[in-house]
């Protein structure tokens, strides 16, 4: 056995050490998984701190003043591993691609399989009833419980299923949508007995609607409440621009929308793209601070990527830490995605560019992605969700540029086989 003293050999203190360091360890993941659900890999120093505080517990734990137990290594490295599978599957399910069923399955059931965990941990404990073990796993099932109660609100909202919304439903069950409901659990499908159809939808204060699995995966329309969310959000963020004097402007699938639907959200939205120019009026330190003081005042949760220079706003709630990284544990988020432009030139030519890439943007010289400036500057306004609202001055030709023929319906992200399903009823609506 290898002897190492630990000044902390009191049990109590060990014990106190232990779930310390999984809280820590805890917090870094959660605080990780912001990136997958962003689709883009995490920062490499925010990696190796996840994987160096779960390294440190599982050393800790397996560590005693008598030296190393193997057997306490494989409990605690193995009792991590999976249960941090589970905390991450919902994150990782957001991710476009083919369809993970493991993942899938734990995502759906993400708000209490954490707790499918206690009788691993209390055959863990009575097998090695060492202190640091103990510490823990207490302190892992205790997260766990506090997760699943504080997501036990039941507030919903029941909204009537209108008709082309019930149409692609309808399509997708192969015209048994209460056995579609069941095997894929759509837990907020009412069906009456006469067959009339309702949506219990989310709230402020319920979790969001599972909306990246139910459009991406199912192929299904963007339901009656985050819809209405989304259209608030839209308005919140707006509002907050024009009271900074920034010039901003409809972007992507959300200006695609207000093109080609006449200014409608896109049947499957799952968010709202809007950019904003920085400048010397509109710096990104002005912008982070405002967006997030007037988000935490009206209730909306701000997510700051100092990286990628771009913001995501969600309707649900600002939360305090360390329960404001918790949110990513979600399988649903209604939000927006506030992009920064700037200005710049290439092959001497004005353009304006972003970091992030969008559709099939040019690369630029600089290695952002951008346009020329006349595409975009001075904005017009277009007709989006019933009010006027900013646009790139030539919107079609932008819209060209991110997605070539911008009129034929694709239903970017959502699965092949669900996609073609509903071909049928997406050329039907065009035409």
């Amino acid at each position: 056995m290898i002897e190492i003293e630990f000044p902390a050999n009191n049990q109590f203190v060990a014990a106190l050490i232990a779930a310390s360091l999984y809280f820590l360890t805890y917090v870094s993941l959660v605080r990780l998984l912001r990136y997958w659900r962003n689709w883009y890999p995490p920062t490499r120093s925010s990696s190796l701190i996840t994987a160096g505080l779960a390294l440190a517990t599982v050393a800790f734990v397996s560590f005693s003043p008598h030296g190393l137990s193997l057997f306490a290594l494989v409990l605690a490295a193995g009792f991590m591993a999976c249960l941090f599978g589970i905390i991450a599957a919902p994150a990782i399910a957001f991710l476009p691609g083919a369809p993970r069923p493991v993942v899938e399955f734990f995502a759906k059931h993400g708000e209490h399989a954490g707790l499918w965990m206690i009788p691993p941990a209390i055959l863990a404990g009575y097998v090695l009833p060492d202190a640091r073990l103990l510490g823990m796993l207490v302190t892992a099932m205790a997260i766990e419980l506090a997760w699943f109660l504080r997501r036990k609100s039941t507030e919903r909202k029941s909204y009537p299923v209108d008709a082309s919304d019930l149409l692609v439903l309808q399509t997708q069950a192969k015209g048994n949508i209460e056995s579609f409901a069941k095997q894929h659990s759509i837990r907020e499908l009412e069906i009456s007995p006469n067959g009339g159809v309702n949506w219990l939808g989310c709230t402020k204060n319920s979790l969001p609607c599972p909306l990246s699995h139910y459009i991406h995966r199912l192929g299904l329309n963007t339901p009656p409440c985050c819809r209405e969310h989304i259209a608030d959000l839209r308005q919140f963020v707006t509002g907050c621009l024009r009271d900074m004097g920034a010039i901003h402007w409809i972007d992507g699938g959300t200006l695609l929308g207000a093109v080609r639907e006449n200014g409608a959200l896109l049947a499957w939205e799952d968010d709202i793209d809007i950019s904003v120019l920085l400048d010397d009026d509109t710096t990104w330190e002005t912008l982070c601070d405002t967006i997030s003081q007037r988000g935490s005042e009206d209730g909306y949760y701000v997510d700051i990527f100092e990286n990628k220079t771009f913001l995501t706003i969600s309707y649900d709630r600002p939360q305090s830490w360390p329960f404001r990284w918790e949110r990513n544990r979600m399988r649903g988020e209604i939000r927006l995605d506030l992009v920064t432009y700037r200005h710049a030139t290439n092959n001497g030519q004005p353009v304006l560019e972003r970091q992030l890439l969008k559709g099939a943007m040019p690369v630029m010289q600089s290695g952002w992605h951008g346009v020329p400036k006349e595409i975009i500057l001075p904005t017009s306004m277009i007709n989006f969700l019933g009010s006027d609202i900013p646009c790139p001055n030539q919107s079609e030709d932008f819209l060209q540029t991110l997605y070539g023929d911008f009129r034929t319906i694709e239903l970017t992200y959502v699965d092949k086989n669900a996609a073609k399903t509903r071909a049928d009823i997406d050329l039907e609506h065009v035409n």
